[in-house]
């Protein structure tokens, strides 16, 4: 049995649709007692963790750095502890928040981190308490996640092409869009790897491909739509943000295959499979 901190957000949404796992929501294990989690990797003795919860608002974390540092820092520190103790393997979801945004070249692992906001800090410090803790990790940075659950840029981008046919949309922050879906097997992947080959532990990238601009995205989205509505390009600066964003999302994920044996997935089939499922569910709705 694997089991997950998580079970509303995106990736943890998916997660749960697998067998052999147990999804802990708030009510079980509350990041904001980093405690809880420890003690909830005692209570159920699983094979493997995966850690698919954290504080995700990244522009309310530059006003609630400490909240954010207790969920994203602190739990799962507390957490790896925990996986320590139990000679468990932890899988950890990250971002690539972590480094500044800077140049044009994909990110590696190895790359020295320097975030530009709370919440890429905030990350960090999870990060950095996972690698202090003695258990046997893989800390997965990806980017730009998206589903047909929660909030993401896809389901915002269909909802504004149902009463607009332009949208300004920013252009010059790339990344790989990543699907919730694959994310959610390749932890899995990963996690039975690291209960048989503990040596395989360390930081890994993982996000979809080809990397493209949030507006090249848009207006993928809307060419899977068959929608009219175009978006034309902006930079960052015409669009202010409380938090910083980093201009350069791209991640190396070339040790993610070799060592795990996953390739980069491409996100125009996974996006395809996501409008299919929003559509199944506003027919129902």
């Amino acid at each position: 049995m694997i089991l997950v901190f998580g079970e509303t957000g995106q990736v943890a949404n998916e997660l749960s649709t697998f067998e052999n796992i147990i999804t802990l929501n708030r009510e079980k294990a509350d990041l904001t007692d980093p405690k809880a989690c420890k003690d909830a990797i005692f209570y159920y003795k699983p094979r493997a963790v995966i850690n698919a919860a954290a504080y995700t608002a990244v522009d309310k974390a530059e006003s609630d750095e400490k909240l954010a540092r207790r969920i994203n820092g602190e739990a799962p520190t507390k957490m790896a502890e925990a996986c320590a103790e139990h000679k468990i393997p932890l899988v950890h979801i990250s971002t690539d928040y972590v480094f500044d945004g800077s140049g044009r070249t994909s990110w590696r692992s190895s790359d020295t981190t320097s975030p530009l906001n709370a919440y890429g800090r905030s990350k960090l410090e999870g990060e950095k308490g996972i690698e202090g803790s003695g258990c046997v990790y893989a800390i997965l940075r990806t980017s730009w996640v998206i589903s047909s659950h929660g909030n993401n840029f896809v389901k915002t981008m269909l909802r504004l092409s149902q009463t607009k046919n332009h949208l300004k949309v920013v252009d010059d922050q790339i990344g790989g869009p990543t699907c919730a879906r694959d994310i959610a097997k390749t932890c899995i992947l990963i996690a039975n790897q690291l209960v048989k080959e503990p040596g395989k532990a360390g930081i890994y990238h993982y996000t979809g491909e080809p990397d493209v601009s949030w507006c090249q995205l848009a207006n993928a989205i809307f060419e899977h739509l068959g929608s009219s509505t175009v978006a034309t390009p902006i930079p960052t600066s015409g669009y202010p943000t409380e938090a910083i964003r980093p201009l350069n999302s791209r991640l190396d994920c070339s040790s993610t295959e070799e060592i795990f044996g996953i390739p980069r997935p491409f996100w125009r089939d996974g996006l395809s499979n996501i409008l299919k499922e929003l559509g199944q569910i506003y027919e129902k709705t």
